[in-house]
């Protein structure tokens, strides 16, 4: 992959656009990234990571990446032209900003846009290949071969990651390797075992607990048949299905002995309960017999104490039959007395209601005057429709004076509120331009509000941001100081530690081994260590301690670039007007907008009030015309009631005579023709009943006599009604019945013969017969319940049985999975190391690494140094991840932790040349011809310099192009081609050198 151009436009700090071209800085191999803190170096190569993969390395992700510094219309932009797999590419990426509306105010949302094209050479033109954030990522991640992880780690070389890699501890470099050689598949693996391991247990452990649940269950069958208790093992521990199924075996075998003792023991019941039974039966029989002739003997001794009263119920059924002839003349004389009695009470009740006239006048005369009254209540008829007529007349009239006065309330309303229309009228469309004056005077204040508002926001920040600055400049001092004195003190004691080193060196001398310094085999007179002696750990933590220092002097540095620029920036919003002249300003704007929007408020409701005073206009207007045609046409209506009103009453007058009215006078005439013909009805019945009742007398006497009564009320007297015939005729049928049974059971030579025997004991025989029951119960009792328990343990056994056979291959697969997870987890016994998958395959992954950084460092470092990897466990921890160095000079291989600041820089630079090696080929050869190298160099003495420098450039033998992030001034001297971000107020702009 080779850079050619990269056009940056609003991105970052730079606010307008800057072109900057690769091809020419990198003819000379090497070129230099130089410039002030925040000017925007890092925002290069951001750009260039933005350009590829749509985001920015993931350390400065989640910010805008719009410059503040760009013009509202200007839209964010990057374009990078490259060659990769020998395709010339160019991308073009636009992230999503607030553009201003192209009409009115405010913003609007624009989306993100993309393009890729591709240089076609036989045409000389650009072809488009795609527009979709999807497709260009995919096509740019294919044709490098890494991800944007990979991408940072590798192209735009991060020293700082690097040295800290050096220091790290397994673990720490572990996560860096996983990211960048992506063996997520190999920890998936890991947690694949672990979860399979996980469940296969919780499976196993499951059936354990069925099979120990179905074993409690064989318990609770067998009660205490079996004395043996139930293996005391838990889920998964080995041996508990053997123990199980031993365990039901004896317990089934025991039930089956007492089951068959309880079989036997029931065919000896069931003999005995048949032989108590048959006994019971004969007893029972003789009891019966004895019991029924007794009873015959009670029975017939009643019979003879009621003989005389039998006797008389025969001689009153005798009698009641020869009423019986009698019966139909008595019950006509009662209906024809009883209605002849109805009939003469209705008479004097109706002659009651007749006027004194008709007091003494016959059916006949009666009936002659209903006739004429009914003839004159017809001729009323005529009248009675005239006097109905006439109360409609004066409703009619009544409703028209009510309209009149309606109508009359209706004409003085209107005219009142017409009298005022134009004044009301006038008044509100006054209002409604008064409203229109003040929205638009409140559309100009808002217009001046919001830069006043602006200005005022500026101006507190730019007070609140001068006291940060003086203070941001004395941390900065401080930091500056402490750093001095922290790194006089690790140069003081690093003096002391080789002033003194000869006595470290001669700890380690033995006698007849040979000195690393002069090779003699005999040491006389080592060296020993004085009182304050400096070792290695002091000068290290010395070390960290200015180390330390230096980059919280650094941190401060930048944060009082940043503090100074943005009070630049508010200084520039909000000029030099006191704030509290400009907070006075934007209140007077705030108060006269306030008071213009309140006038402004009402312009609606003042339109609406006048749209509803024009429509209450037109309605009184209309009402009150209505009401004018309404009076005069009730006028002429009102003349034509009183007409037919004055007509219909001299008819009425005549017709109704000395009656109240028609109606009255046509309802006396009702009544008294209902009365008269109801009292000529009554006479003509009660004649007629009166009559019926003299010829039933005759018949009731001649039917007497024939029947051998004296009179018709003996007759009466010996006659029966229903109920008392079937009483007398059921207790002489119960009588002779009675007589008959116990004359039969008396009689019977059995019942005769028992009665001579003895009394018969059933209560003995039942109870006997009660405890051979009893005794059958209990026996069946005791077999079903021996039964059930055998039936019920066979099946909990077959239940055991299968889950013994099913867990079978849980149990092989288990302990088969179980042994493949913690081997690959590192905890088994078999992995010695205690090396994680992942890790052994990183482990692979950084002994290429290794070896490949180890031909640059060796250059570095004139043939000191040389990085190998280690297996070896550190501590307790897991092994597999070690990285030491073998010093040359002393023979001897220590870790990557104990390098000096400027050995450590050189080291992770050679670690970072070698990873990237690997990385490369490992994305399937893609050459990386355009590198980033991120600071570091201020650690280097002159020499250390040029040997880095030198194998820096000799990446040229491989047509590659190194640049330099740096802001060391000796390397501004050295490297011709340079590449300045410059910053400014306005923003940052670029200037570039070539070699020439």
């Amino acid at each position: 992959m080779r850079l050619h151009r990269l056009h940056i436009t609003a991105f970052g700090p730079f606010g307008g656009t800057q072109e900057v071209d690769f091809d020419d800085l990198s003819a000379a191999g090497l070129f230099l990234l130089h410039g002030p803190t925040g000017a925007g170096k890092t925002s290069v190569l951001d750009a260039v990571c933005f350009a590829l993969y749509g985001s920015v390395p993931g350390a400065r992700q989640g910010g805008s990446l719009r410059s503040d510094h760009a013009p509202p219309g200007t839209r964010t932009e990057v374009k990078l032209e490259l060659t990769v797999a020998g395709r010339r590419l160019e991308v073009t990426r636009q992230p999503p900003w607030q553009r201003p509306k192209k009409r009115g105010a405010g913003t609007t949302t624009e989306k993100a846009q993309s393009w890729l094209r591709e240089y076609h050479a036989p045409a000389g033109s650009w072809k488009d290949l795609s527009r979709s954030h999807q497709e260009i990522g995919e096509e740019i991640t294919q044709l490098l071969g890494m991800s944007r992880e990979q991408f940072c780690q590798v192209v735009l070389l991060p020293q700082g990651d690097f040295a800290r890699f050096l220091r790290a501890d397994a673990e720490a470099r572990g996560k860096l390797l996983g990211r960048l050689f992506d063996t997520r598949r190999f920890a998936a693996v890991e947690q694949r075992l672990a979860e399979r391991r996980r469940a296969a247990e919780t499976r196993v452990r499951a059936g354990d607990a069925e099979l120990l649940a179905d074993a409690h269950r064989m318990q609770q069958a067998a009660g205490d048949l079996v004395e043996l208790p139930l293996p005391d093992l838990a889920p998964g521990a080995p041996g508990l299905a053997e123990a199980v199924l031993e365990w039901a075996a004896i317990a089934r075998s025991t039930a089956r002995e007492r089951f068959t003792i309880t079989r036997c023991a029931q065919s000896a019941t069931e003999s005995a309960q048949a032989a108590a039974d048959r006994v019971l039966e004969d007893v029972r029989e003789v009891a019966r017999l004895q019991h029924r002739f007794a009873e015959a003997r009670e029975r017939a001794a009643r019979l003879e104490e009621r003989s005389g009263a039998h006797r008389e119920d025969r001689t009153r059924m005798e009698r009641a039959r020869k009423a019986e002839a009698v019966a139909p003349a008595l019950g006509l004389r009662d209906a024809t007395g009883a209605e002849h009695r109805r009939a003469a009470d209705a008479e004097a009740r109706a002659r009651a209601q007749l006027p004194d006239t008709f007091t003494d006048a016959g059916a006949t005369g009666l009936a002659t005057a209903a006739r004429k009254a009914a003839e004159e209540l017809g001729g009323l008829e005529s009248a009675r429709r005239g006097e109905h007529r006439l109360a409609e007349l004066a409703t009619a009239r009544q409703a028209l004076d009510r309209q009149e006065r309606a109508d009359d309330d209706v004409l003085q309303d209107t005219e009142h509120w017409l009298s005022e229309w134009e004044t009301s009228r006038a008044g509100l469309r006054t209002r409604i331009e008064e409203a229109q004056e003040a929205a638009t005077r409140a559309e100009q204040l808002a217009v001046q509000r919001d830069p006043a508002r602006s200005r005022l926001s500026a101006a507190r920040l730019r007070d609140q941001l001068a006291g940060d600055t003086d203070e941001a400049h004395a941390r900065v001092l401080a930091a500056r100081e402490r750093a001095t004195d922290a790194r006089a003190h690790w140069l003081d004691l690093k003096e002391q530690r080789l002033a003194g080193i000869a006595a470290e060196l001669a700890a380690g001398l033995v006698d007849g081994e040979a000195c690393a310094v002069c090779g003699a085999t005999e040491h006389p007179v080592p060296a020993r260590k004085v009182e304050g002696h400096i070792d290695q750990r002091a000068e290290d933590a010395a070390l960290a301690a200015y180390q330390s220092a230096d980059e919280q002097r650094t941190e401060e540095e930048r944060r009082l670039g940043v503090v100074r620029e943005a009070l630049a920036a508010a200084t520039a919003e909000a000029g030099d007007t006191p704030t509290g002249r400009l907070a006075e300003q934007a209140a007077e704007l705030e108060r006269r907008h306030a008071e213009a929007r309140a006038a402004a408020s009402g312009l609606h409701a003042a339109g609406e009030a006048l749209r509803q005073a024009e429509h209450e206009h037109g309605r009184r207007l209309t009402a009150h015309q209505e009401a004018a045609v309404r009076g005069a046409s009730r006028a002429a209506r009102k003349d034509a009631l009183a007409r037919e009103t004055a007509a219909l009453e001299g008819e009425l007058a005549q017709a109704r005579g000395s009656a109240g009215s028609v109606a009255e006078r046509a309802a006396q005439l009702e009544r008294l023709v209902s009365t008269l013909t109801e009292a000529a009805d009554a006479a003509r019945v009660a004649a007629d009943t009166a009559q019926r009742l003299k010829d039933a007398d005759a018949r009731l006497a001649d039917a007497a006599f024939r029947a051998g009564f004296d009179t018709p009320q003996a007759a009466a007297d010996a006659l029966l009604d229903d109920v008392a015939h079937r009483e007398l005729q059921r207790r002489l049928d119960a009588w002779q019945q009675e007589e008959a049974t116990v004359r039969a059971v008396l009689a019977e030579a059995e019942t005769a013969a028992a009665a001579h025997r003895p009394a018969a004991d059933v209560r003995a025989a039942e109870e006997t017969a009660a405890v051979a029951v009893r005794r059958v119960r209990e026996a069946a009792s005791a077999r079903d319940a021996a039964s059930r328990r055998c039936t019920e343990l066979d099946r909990l056994t077959q239940r055991a049985t299968a889950s013994v056979r099913r867990l079978g291959p849980l149990r092989e697969e288990h302990d088969r999975v179980a042994r493949l997870a913690t081997l690959a987890a590192g905890t088994s016994a078999d992995n010695e190391r205690r090396m994680r998958l992942e890790s052994y395959v990183l482990a692979a992954r950084l002994e290429q690494v290794a070896a490949a950084a180890t031909a640059r460092l060796r250059r570095m470092s004139a043939g000191r140094y040389t990085l190998v990897h280690s297996d070896d466990r550190a501590g307790r921890g897991r092994s597999g991840l070690g990285l030491h160095v073998v010093d040359a000079w002393t023979g001897r291989e220590r870790d990557t932790a104990t390098l000096s600041g400027g050995e450590t820089f050189f080291a992770s630079l050679a670690l970072a040349l070698g990873l990237a090696d690997v990385v490369t080929d490992e994305a399937g050869g893609v050459r990386l011809d355009t590198l980033f190298i991120d600071e570091g160099f201020g650690s280097l003495d002159d020499q250390t310099l040029d040997e880095v420098l030198d194998v820096l450039d000799s990446l040229r033998e491989r047509d590659r192009s190194v640049g330099i992030v740096s802001h060391v001034a000796d390397l501004r001297r050295r490297i011709h081609a340079q590449l300045e971000v410059v910053k400014g107020r306005s923003g940052s702009v670029v200037r570039q050198r070539g070699a020439g």
